[in-house]
C-alpha cells in the first residue's frame, strides 16, 4: 500500500516533484518468490535491489521501511540525510515487534494506530516518533481486515510526512519509556485451544487474530483436529439443548444449524468445519466419527470430548523412547 501510493503521488498536484527517485530493497526472488511488493515494483518498472546488495545509495534523502524484519546498521543509516523512517501499525511503544497487529486484535485492544518513526541501529521500533495518529478498532475485525485499514492509514501518513519531512524530523519525539509491550511472531504453539483456561470471548478474539494465519487446533482421541470457520454463539438463536454444566472440551452437535459446540471455560463456541486427515462439515464429523464411536464404545467418554494438547507431555515422551531406542 505505502509502495503503491508513493508511486502514483510522485508528482504533487501543483505539479511539484515529490519524489524524484524511487528505489525498491526487498528479498531475493527465491524467498517467496511472490512478494507483493517485488511483483508491483517489477510491474510498474521501479528499480529492485536484493537484500542486503543494495549498490549505491547515496543519492536518496531519506529511506522507508514497512514490515522488513530486518536490522539495519548505522552505517547504513547514516547514508540517508533524514535518516530512514519505518511505517509501524500500532501506537507506539505499545506493541513492538514483528506482528503488533495481530497481538491488537488478540487481546482485545480497542484503540490503536500508525506511528511514522526514524529507525535506530541494532534494535527494533524504539527510534523517535515523527507522526503518529490513533484510530478506534472495529468491533470484531480480523487481524486481516485491521491490516487493511492500518496499511491505507500508513501509507497517506507516509506522504503527509514526506510533504513536510524538515519539520517533522525536527519536531520528533523520543518514546515513551512507560507502556511498552512487545508482539512476537504468531505461531503454531498460539493455536492450540486450553478448554479448560480459555473463555469464549478469548477464543474469538484468538480466532480472529490467527486464524487467516494459522487454524486454531485441538486433539480428539489423540489425532490433531484443526477447527475452522469459528461461530460465535452470541450472533445465533438460542441453544435450549446445551448443557451448562458440561465439562470443558465436551463436544455437542447442533444438527438444526450444522454446527459443532464445544464446551470451554465459561460457555460454548461453534465451528461448521474441522480437519481430520481432511476437510469435514460439522454434520460430516459426527456422522463419520462421534455416531460410529458412540454406537460402538459407548463407554468411552472422550469420545465426546476434545482434550487439550500438552506440549511438555510430548516432549518427555519423545525424550524417553529416543532413551529407550539408545539403550536398546
Amino acid at each position: 500500500e505505502s509502495l503503491q501510493k508513493l508511486h502514483r503521488s510522485r508528482h504533487l498536484e501543483t505539479g511539484e516533484v515529490l519524489i524524484d527517485r524511487l528505489e525498491v530493497v526487498t528479498l531475493s526472488a527465491g524467498y517467496p518468490s511472490k512478494l507483493p511488493v517485488r511483483k508491483y515494483a517489477s510491474q510498474s518498472d521501479i528499480p529492485i535491489h536484493d537484500w542486503p546488495d543494495l549498490g549505491q545509495c547515496n543519492d536518496f534523502d531519506v529511506g522507508v521501511v514497512v514490515s522488513f524484519g530486518s536490522l539495519l546498521s548505522e552505517e547504513l543509516i547514516l547514508r540517508f540525510p533524514y535518516g530512514i523512517l519505518n511505517v509501524h501499525p500500532s501506537l507506539l511503544p505499545r506493541w513492538r515487534g514483528p506482528a503488533p497487529v495481530f497481538h491488537t486484535v488478540l487481546h482485545g485492544d480497542q484503540v490503536t494506530g500508525v506511528t511514522i518513526m526514524q529507525i535506530r541501529p541494532k534494535r527494533f521500533d524504539v527510534g523517535p516518533i515523527v507522526m503518529q495518529k490513533e484510530c478506534a478498532v472495529p468491533t470484531r475485525c480480523t487481524a486481516n481486515e485491521l491490516g487493511v485499514m492500518l496499511a491505507e492509514a500508513g501509507a497517506d501518513m507516509l506522504l503527509a510526512t514526506l510533504k513536510k519531512l524538515p519539520e517533522c524530523i525536527e519536531n520528533s519525539r523520543e518514546q515513551s519509556k512507560k507502556g511498552a509491550t512487545f508482539a512476537p511472531k504468531i505461531n503454531i504453539a498460539m493455536s492450540w485451544v486450553n478448554w479448560e483456561e480459555q473463555t469464549s470471548e478469548e477464543l474469538d478474539r484468538l480466532n480472529r487474530a490467527i486464524s487467516c494465519r494459522v487454524p486454531l487446533r485441538t486433539l480428539w482421541m489423540g489425532n490433531t483436529v484443526k477447527l475452522l470457520d469459528f461461530v460465535d454463539l452470541r450472533d445465533l438463536p438460542l441453544f435450549p439443548a446445551v448443557t451448562q454444566q458440561s465439562i470443558p472440551g465436551t463436544i455437542q452437535f447442533h444438527k438444526e444449524s450444522n454446527i459443532l459446540l464445544v464446551r470451554c471455560k465459561d460457555d460454548w463456541v461453534g465451528f461448521r468445519l474441522v480437519v481430520l486427515k481432511k476437510k469435514l462439515s460439522a454434520a460430516d464429523f459426527y456422522n463419520g466419527y462421534l455416531h460410529r464411536y458412540f454406537q460402538e464404545r459407548t463407554n468411552d467418554h472422550n469420545v465426546w470430548r476434545f482434550q487439550m494438547h500438552k506440549p511438555e507431555q510430548s516432549l518427555a515422551k519423545r525424550a524417553k523412547r529416543n532413551w529407550v531406542a539408545t539403550h536398546r
